[in-house]
C-alpha cells in the first residue's frame, strides 16, 4: 500500500484486446513483470470480445492478423471469423502466463498524475492504485456510436448497436432496420437476411466493396505450416509484401485506384441485375477514401426479395415507423445500428487529467495529435497504442501495435537509464512538429482528397485516425525514443516534498 492509494506498479495497461495483451506480452520479454493489465469487462478480447454480431470476421488475412511473436499455424479459413480471433487472444494470454496480471471488472474511472510523486493515480471499479507509466490499449473502435435520432426513444421494439448484439433477441420473422453500411453492416445483413421476414438498410453512402477470396485452409496447409514454420512466415511475408505495394496507390498516386474500381463495379453488375438498385449501390467518389469493404455476399443479399434499400439517413423515429432523411417510412420491429465508434473523441480522454491540470479531451479539443501516435505533451509517462495517426487503410493493424511495442520497450529502457524518480514528457514542439509532417502528407492521399466524408475526419475536418504511409516506415520512425523530443521530469533526491523539475529549457 502506499499513501492510502491502493497498490503500486511500474506499469499499469488499460485493455486487455490485441494492444492490450501485446503490451503485456512485451513486458514480460522485457523481464518487466511489476504491471497490471486493467479490463472493464469480464474477459478479455477487446474488440474480438464485444463484436459477437452473425457473420463477425476479420478484413485483413490470418496469418497477418495476429502477432509476429505468436504466429497460429491453425488458422481454419483465410479470413478468420470473431470466435477463433478471441480463441487466438485467449491462447496468448495462456501461453505468455498473462493471467495473474489480467484485473477483470476493473474500469478505468480516471487518470491523474500526481506531478509530486512522478506517477499516475488511478481510480478503477476495482479499487485505487498507482504506476510510474500508463499505456493506454483501449482502441478506437470500443466504445459504441449511436446517433442521436428525433423520437428514438418512443420505438417499441428492440434496440441494440452491432457490438452489443442481443443474442437473446430472436430476428426471425421480424421487420429488421439496419442503419448504416459498413464494415459490420455488409457482414450482418447477408447473415440475418434469409431469416428476417423483412430488412430494410438505411444508407447514406455506399461503400466501395471488393469481393472477399475466403476459403478454407487446408488441414494439408495446416500441417505444413506447423511442421515447417518457415512457410508460415513466407506467407506471411508475402501477404505483408502485396499490401505494402499498394500504399502508394492510396498516398500518392491515387488515380492507380481507377483499375481497382474497375473490379468493384463488375463485381457490383454481377450480383446486381436491378439497375436502379446498382445505381443507389455505386459510390461518386474515390475506391479507398472511406473504408473499402471486402464482401462477396453483401450485394447477392441486398438483391433478394425481402430486402429493401433506403439510400437515405435516418432522420426520425415515429414509433415504430421510421422516417428517412428523404421522407421514405418503413415499419420495423428491431432497429440495428452499424454506424461505428467514437474513434476521433476516444472517452477514455475525458477520463485523464494532465499535469496542467486538463484532461486529454481538452488537450485534444481541436484534433487528436501524439509524438510518433503515442505521447501527447503534458501527459508525463501516458503511452498511447494505436493512438492519433496510427490507422490503416490497407494493412493488418497489428504491425502498427507491434512497432508501437518496440517504442514502448525503448521507453522504458530510457527511464532505466535515467535512474532514480523520473518522467517523459513529449515537448509541445516535437509533438507539433510531428502533427505538421502528417497533415502535408496526408494532403495527397485519397483519405483527404477522394471527395468523400468518413470517419477518418473529426469534426474539423483533420484526417486524426491514418498513418500515411507504409508499415516499415511506421516500424522505423518508432524504433527508438529520441530523447530530444522530451522534457526530462525528475525529483530531487533528498528533499522530501520537493516539487519535480524539469531537465532542459524550452517546451
Amino acid at each position: 500500500m502506499v499513501g492510502g492509494k491502493g497498490e503500486h506498479v511500474r506499469v499499469a495497461v488499460i485493455g486487455s484486446g490485441f494492444g492490450g495483451l501485446g503490451a503485456a506480452v512485451r513486458l514480460r520479454r522485457e523481464g518487466i513483470t511489476d504491471f497490471v493489465v486493467l479490463e472493464r469487462a469480464d474477459s478479455l478480447g477487446g474488440t474480438w470480445r464485444d463484436n459477437t454480431y452473425p457473420g463477425c470476421a476479420c478484413d485483413v488475412p490470418s496469418h497477418l492478423y495476429s502477432f509476429s511473436f505468436a504466429p497460429n499455424p491453425e488458422w481454419p479459413r483465410a479470413f478468420s471469423g470473431q470466435p477463433h480471433i478471441r480463441a487466438y487472444l485467449e491462447r496468448v494470454a495462456d501461453i505468455f502466463g498473462l493471467r495473474p496480471h489480467l484485473r477483470f471488472n476493473a474500469e478505468v474511472r480516471s487518470l491523474r498524475w500526481d506531478a509530486d510523486e512522478l506517477r499516475w493515480e488511478i481510480d478503477s471499479a476495482a479499487g485505487p492504485l498507482t504506476a510510474d507509466v500508463v499505456v493506454s490499449a483501449t482502441g478506437p473502435l470500443s466504445d459504441p456510436k449511436i446517433p442521436d435520432v428525433p423520437g428514438l426513444g418512443t420505438f417499441p421494439g428492440k434496440v441494440f448497436h452491432s457490438s452489443r448484439w442481443d443474442h437473446g433477441y430472436d430476428l426471425r420473422g421480424k421487420r429488421v432496420a439496419v442503419i448504416g453500411t459498413g464494415a459490420s453492416a455488409a457482414q450482418i445483413v447477408p447473415a440475418v437476411q434469409p431469416d428476417v421476414e423483412r430488412l430494410t438498410l438505411f444508407q447514406r453512402t455506399p461503400p466501395w466493396v471488393l469481393p472477399r477470396f475466403d476459403r478454407r485452409i487446408t488441414a494439408a496447409e495446416r500441417w505444413l505450416h506447423t511442421r515447417v514454420p518457415a512457410t508460415r512466415a513466407i506467407r506471411r511475408g508475402l501477404l505483408w509484401s502485396v499490401r505494402e505495394l499498394q500504399v502508394s496507390a492510396f498516398t500518392k498516386r491515387t488515380k492507380e485506384l481507377g483499375l481497382v474500381e474497375s473490379v468493384a463495379k463488375a463485381h457490383l453488375r454481377r450480383a446486381v441485375k436491378d439497375p436502379a438498385l446498382r445505381a443507389k449501390l455505386t459510390p461518386d467518389y474515390r475506391l479507398g477514401c472511406k473504408r473499402i469493404l471486402l464482401s462477396s455476399d453483401y450485394y447477392p443479399a441486398l438483391a433478394q426479395p425481402n430486402v429493401d434499400l433506403v439510400a437515405s439517413g435516418l432522420a426520425e423515429v415515429r414509433g415504430s415507423t421510421l422516417v428517412a432523411a428523404d421522407g421514405t417510412q418503413t415499419e420495423a420491429d428491431a432497429i440495428v445500428f452499424g454506424t461505428g465508434f467514437h474513434v476521433t473523441d476516444m472517452p477514455i480522454a475525458e477520463r485523464v487529467t494532465g499535469a496542467d491540470g486538463i484532461t486529454l479531451a481538452e488537450s485534444w479539443k481541436d484534433g487528436m495529435k501524439s509524438l510518433r501516435g503515442t505521447s501527447a505533451a503534458g501527459f508525463p509517462n501516458f503511452l498511447t497504442l494505436i493512438g492519433p495517426n496510427t490507422g490503416l487503410g490497407n494493412n493488418s493493424l497489428i504491425l502498427v501495435i507491434e512497432a508501437q511495442l518496440n517504442y514502448l520497450a525503448d521507453y522504458l529502457r530510457q527511464l532505466d537509464t535515467l535512474g532514480g524518480r523520473a518522467a517523459l514528457d513529449a515537448r509541445p514542439s516535437a509533438v507539433n512538429a510531428w502533427s505538421r509532417m502528417i497533415g502535408a502528407r496526408m494532403e495527397r492521399t485519397v483519405w483527404n482528397s477522394g471527395g468523400c466524408d468518413s470517419w477518418y475526419l473529426d469534426a474539423h475536418g483533420h484526417n486524426t485516425t491514418l498513418w500515411p504511409g507504409t508499415t516499415a516506415e511506421f516500424r522505423k520512425v518508432t524504433r527508438r525514443v529520441d530523447l530530444a523530443e522530451y522534457r526530462l521530469l525528475r525529483m530531487p533526491r533528498r528533499v522530501p516534498g520537493a516539487t519535480p523539475v524539469a531537465a532542459g529549457a524550452g517546451r
